[in-house]
C-alpha cells in the first residue's frame, strides 16, 4: 500500500510541480513540504499547523483535501506506537524517598521570597500614595485662605483714602480679566493635537487565541513570516495596503482602525486578507487548478 508521503510525491511529480512552486503559492517553507512527503513528522511545528499544511498542499495540487488529512492521521497515528516505550522509561518519576525525610526541601524558598518583596512594595506605594492624598487638601485649604485675606487686606488699605474719589479698584477689576485670557489660550494652544483620525495612516491589530502561523506585508515590505505563540497581539500600520496571510485563520481576532471584524475563516484554515484605505478587499479569482496529463 502506497504511504501518505509517497503519494502526494507521487501527485506533485505527475503534474510536474515543484515544491518551490507549492512554496510561493501557499507561503510554506519548502523544509516543511519536504518533510511532509518524507514523513518526517517530526520536524513540522505540530498541532494544528500540520492539519494546515496538509490541506494547503493539497488544495494546490488538486487532490482531495479531507482525503489527504485522513492519510496524514493515519500515517502520524502508525508512527507514534515506536516512540512509546522511550517516552515511557524517560517519563518514569523517580523514588521521593529522602523527600519525605526532608520537609524542610518542601518549603518554596524563592515564591516566598517573592511574595515578601511585593508586599513591602506595595506598603511603600500605599504609603506614598496617602502622603499625596493628604498634601493635596492642604494645598487646596491655604490657597483658599489666602484668598480670603487678600480682599480684606485691600479693604483696609482703601479705607483711609475714602474721601477721595479712587478709580484704580476698578481699574485693576477690568484689567485681571483679560490678563487672564492669553494664559487660557496658551494653555489650549499648547495641547497636543489629535493627530490620529487625520494620519491617513491604517491600523490592523491581530490578537492570537491559539497558535498561528503569520505572513505579514505593509506597503510591500514584508515584516512577518513566523510562528506566533498565543496568547498574543500585534498592531500593524501601514499608508496604503496590509496583506496578511495566515496558517489558522479561525484563531485570530482581528481589528481595522479600532473596529472589530468578525472572524474570517474557520480553525487550521490557511488563507490570505488583503486591507486597504477602504478596509478589508475582496479575494482575488482564484487561479484555474491544473489539468493532470
Amino acid at each position: 500500500m502506497e504511504s501518505f508521503g509517497a503519494r502526494l510525491k507521487r501527485e506533485r511529480q505527475q503534474r510536474k510541480i515543484e515544491l518551490d512552486d507549492i512554496s510561493a503559492s501557499t507561503k510554506i517553507s519548502t523544509r516543511f513540504l519536504r518533510a511532509l512527503e518524507e514523513e518526517q513528522f517530526d520536524k513540522l511545528p505540530g498541532g494544528i499547523f500540520n492539519k494546515g499544511f496538509v490541506r494547503a498542499y493539497a488544495h494546490y495540487l488538486g487532490i482531495d483535501e479531507g482525503q489527504a488529512i485522513a492519510d496524514y492521521l493515519a500515517a502520524v497515528a502508525a508512527s507514534q506506537p515506536q516512540a512509546q516505550p522511550e517516552s515511557a522509561t524517560e517519563l518514569t518519576p523517580p523514588p521521593k524517598p529522602e523527600e519525605e525525610n526532608h520537609p524542610a526541601a518542601e518549603i518554596p524558598w524563592g515564591v516566598l521570597a517573592l511574595a515578601l518583596l511585593v508586599i513591602a512594595f506595595g506598603f511603600a506605594a500605599w504609603g506614598f500614595y496617602s502622603r499625596e492624598k493628604s498634601a493635596k487638601p492642604a494645598r487646596v485649604v491655604s490657597s483658599s485662605v489666602h484668598d480670603r485675606k487678600t480682599p480684606a487686606a485691600s479693604q483696609g488699605t482703601a479705607a483711609p483714602s475714602a474721601p477721595t474719589p479712587s478709580p484704580q479698584p476698578s481699574a485693576t477689576e477690568s484689567i485681571h480679566p483679560p490678563a487672564q485670557e492669553p494664559v487660557a489660550l496658551s494653555a489650549a494652544s499648547s495641547a497636543p493635537p489629535n493627530t490620529s483620525a487625520a494620519s491617513g495612516r491604517i491600523v490592523l491589530l491581530i490578537k492570537v487565541r491559539e497558535d498561528s502561523w503569520l505572513w505579514i506585508d505593509a506597503d510591500g515590505k514584508p515584516l512577518m513570516n513566523d510562528l506566533m505563540v498565543a496568547p498574543a497581539e500585534k498592531a500593524v500600520e501601514a499608508e496604503k495596503e496590509i496583506v496578511l496571510r495566515a496558517g489558522n485563520m479561525g484563531a485570530l481576532d482581528i481589528s481595522f482602525n479600532g473596529k472589530k471584524l468578525p472572524s474570517q475563516g474557520d480553525y487550521g484554515e490557511v488563507k490570505t486578507l488583503t486591507f486597504g484605505a477602504d478596509g478589508l478587499q475582496p479575494p482575488p479569482p482564484k487561479p484555474a487548478a491544473p489539468v493532470p496529463q
